[in-house]
């Protein structure tokens, strides 16, 4: 339940990121510093072109929708 509480706010935090058009770089720093706050340690974010096959998360889109911000445990 706490992963999936964590989840829904990063997305919401990535929904405000796309409407803004923030840089992959920002919002990948803001998403890190977030889960950092919350405790979370052992995790990857990487940047992603949109489509891409990944095995996580999807937890953030970037650069007007063409790239995604993909979360590993």
């Amino acid at each position: 339940m706490k992963k999936f509480m964590l989840a829904v706010g990063l997305l919401s935090l990535a929904g405000t990121a796309f409407a803004e058009g923030k840089s992959c770089e920002e919002l990948k720093a803001e998403i890190a510093a977030g889960l950092d706050a919350k405790g979370v340690s052992g995790y990857s974010l990487e940047i992603v072109d949109k489509g891409t096959p990944t095995d996580g998360k999807i937890v953030g889109t970037c650069e007007k929708g063409t790239k995604e911000i993909v979360y590993k445990r």
